[in-house]
């Protein structure tokens, strides 16, 4: 008897147009080492590289990530993670699939990866590269389980190429495949200045006994740079796992911590005193010695914390992620349950005013932040990639004028993205003098302009506002970015940007700083729907207060207010501003709202968005947004931009602030 046959489909199998089975999803400069496989590389479906796949396996072992010919060991170090975790699995792989003995098998999958701050939904058909019928890329320790290859192709999708998966970040792969945060400690500081912090803000252990706590909650991966003369056998700029960490009582009494390290590419490649027969055994236990070695798989060894220091050269470690979806601090272990989030972007000429030390600094984009009560707090600032977007589909687009983005050792280091730097201030309220503000010594700030995608700070901030600046380390360097914000208490977060829009007739809005407040609300049948103001029922809208400091004179301020919908399923909405009088003696706001209005923006329009700008003085006013049939639901957004009437800031500070390069490649040798 032979092995079970396959349930013939009931129709052809889906095939990718977005990402055929062709030169094009494999290469994108032939520049790689993988060229050289050009034609001896070919396309099959699971069911015609064995005759059992499963996508799962029954023992997690099974599951166990290998490198094949790309370069990836960065991405695969990060798909780990999922190993550890079934709710971030799920998240991503999307759970009740058909898979390949079901009927309603149909030859493709669907996986989740996070982009730019939300997540993408990516289909993939499964035929995979594979070399002599055998998968020639990644796959798992048992060859029959195809969960890996399967991402792996996804994330090439998003990418653009197999060949752009060559290099990277394991903490870029980590953010894209959890959502959340990752930080890189450099090994070598930890002996000379283990206090300093490190580029990404982070606060770094004083030691790798830190690593124990955490070993049960997250993907720890390590890196090596560039090998000791001893130790080639580890391969250059190349990424790991590591697997487990131990504590030991050595028979002479003394604590010994052993980190079992997994190299992706599934073979045994270390020599040291903790290899199998070495002489490091000899100081423990041959209990405890007999029960590590028994542990280990293929492609895994054990070192102790001295050889750790001296062979590898940094160490990643993704956040954990809660089954609520929320990120837990690495040192604290505090849930970080409030979250914010606001893109943002340096425009040359206008917001891209570089670093401290450039006199533009205070041009750069300015954010809020409001502090309710003593939080752990995390402010990252994501930049969007340059070389490649990515559509809804999950299709790679090149930029404007560049059909191909050629791979090189620059973009590897990370050259694609400018160095930048994240700074804050505390302030005593959020009427302040900006250039004040600016010229004083930040409470907190990166130690350095890095070459990275994201970079974050780690503070303990007391209640109050707070002024977050990112900025490039060059001035008039393009680029957008998001800034995140993970709290462990209550935090509100609003930006401070330049608004250049076009106005209405008889509307003058002057380029310069705003402020800019987001309000989001929505019309609910029988609750918060009440139509315009020929209805009774107009007072049950939502009603949003706006407050005008008093200063000198009015303030320019616009209201937006932009529905979520298709441009095909606008309702017809407009709004009325409402001033609340000095003397309001306790009336409440349906009493308000039979009062004439001070200014509005009607008639009702079928858009999506609608504007008025206007000059307001002092004072308490309300804005209430409506549809013009009750009833009627839908979400919206209320923007609130008011102008910043204030000299030009210039600082003339120097402070000598040193560009650090903290990028690395991890590439595999062939």
């Amino acid at each position: 008897p032979g092995a079970p046959k396959m349930r013939a489909p009931a129709r052809e199998l889906f095939r990718d147009p977005a990402f055929p089975a062709s030169d094009s999803s494999l290469f994108s400069s032939f520049s790689t080492p993988l060229a050289q496989f050009r034609e001896d590389i070919t396309w099959r479906r699971p069911q015609e590289i064995c005759a059992t796949p499963r996508l799962f396996p029954d023992n997690p072992q099974e599951g166990q990530v290998k490198q094949g010919l790309l370069g990836d060991c960065w991405f695969l170090c990060a798909c780990a993670a999922l190993q550890k975790s079934r709710h971030l699995l799920d998240q991503v792989f999307l759970p009740g699939q058909p898979t390949w003995l079901d009927q309603t098998y149909r030859g493709s999958f669907t996986c989740r990866v996070w982009q730019f701050g939300r997540w993408v939904e990516v289909t993939i058909d499964d035929r995979l590269p594979c070399l002599a019928g055998r998968l020639c890329f990644s796959r798992c320790q048992r060859e029959d389980v195809f969960w890996l290859p399967l991402l792996e192709k996804v994330y090439a999708k998003v990418h653009g190429s197999y060949e752009h998966l060559w290099a990277g970040q394991v903490a870029d792969a980590l953010v894209d495949l959890t959502g959340g945060l990752a930080e890189r400690w450099n090994l070598k500081n930890l002996a000379s200045s283990r206090s300093q912090q490190d580029g990404s803000g982070g606060s770094e252990p004083k030691t790798c006994w830190q690593l124990l706590s955490l070993k049960e909650r997250c993907l720890i991966s390590c890196s090596v740079f560039s090998p000791k003369a001893g130790a080639r056998e580890l391969g250059e700029f190349h990424a790991f796992i590591i697997s487990d960490l131990r504590e030991l009582r050595g028979q002479a009494g003394q604590s010994i911590l052993l980190l079992r390290i997994q190299n992706p590419w599934g073979r045994r490649c270390w020599q040291g005193p903790w290899r199998e027969g070495g002489e490091g055994w000899t100081q423990v236990d041959p209990v405890d010695s007999a029960e590590l070695l028994s542990q280990l798989q293929e492609g895994e060894f054990w070192v102790d914390e001295e050889e750790f220091l001296r062979e590898f050269d940094e160490v990643t470690i993704g956040y954990p992620v809660t089954e609520a979806g929320h990120l837990q601090s690495l040192y604290s272990e505090k849930v970080l349950s409030h979250t914010q989030e606001l893109p943002g972007a340096w425009v040359p000429g206008q917001s891209a005013g570089g670093c401290r030390n450039n006199s533009g600094f205070p041009s750069n984009p300015k954010f809020w932040l409001r502090v309710s009560e003593p939080s752990e707090v995390y402010i990252a600032v994501l930049q969007r990639p340059r070389m490649r977007t990515v559509d809804w589909a999950g299709r790679a687009q090149a930029p404007v004028g560049d059909s191909r983005v050629v791979w090189s050792p620059a973009s590897i280091l990370g050259k694609d993205y400018p160095a930048v730097g994240l700074h804050l201030w505390k302030v005593e309220k959020r009427r302040v003098s900006l250039p004040r503000i600016l010229s004083t010594p930040p409470v907190a700030g990166t130690v350095c302009h890095a070459y990275d995608r994201e970079v974050h700070l780690r503070c303990e901030l007391t209640p109050g506002y707070y002024l977050a600046v990112p900025s490039t380390f060059l001035k008039n360097v393009p680029g957008q970015f998001l800034l995140r914000v993970f709290s462990s208490g209550r935090v509100s977060l609003s930006a401070i940007k330049t608004v250049v829009q076009s106005t209405g007739p008889g509307e003058t809005l002057l380029a310069g700083e705003w402020e800019t407040v987001q309000l989001q609300g929505s019309w609910k049948i029988g609750q918060t729907a009440g139509g315009s103001r020929n209805f009774a029922s107009y007072s049950s809208n939502p009603c949003f207060p706006l407050t005008i400091p008093e200063g000198a004179g009015p303030r320019c301020v616009r209201i937006t207010l932009h529905q979520h919908c298709l441009d095909s399923d606008c309702h017809p909405i407009g709004f009325h501003v409402f001033q609340v009088p000095a003397d309001n003696g306790g009336q409440g706001t349906p009493s308000l709202l039979l009062q004439k209005p001070l200014l509005s923006c009607v008639p009702h329009c079928y858009t999506q968005e609608v504007s008025r700008v206007c000059h307001l003085s002092a004072g308490t006013y309300r804005i209430v947004p409506s549809t013009y049939l009750p009833d009627t639901e839908g979400a919206f957004t209320v923007t609130i931009a008011t102008r910043i009437d204030r000299r030009s800031i210039h600082s003339q500070e120097m402070l000598g602030q040193l560009l650090q390069e903290a990028s690395f490649m991890a590439v595999m040798k062939t």
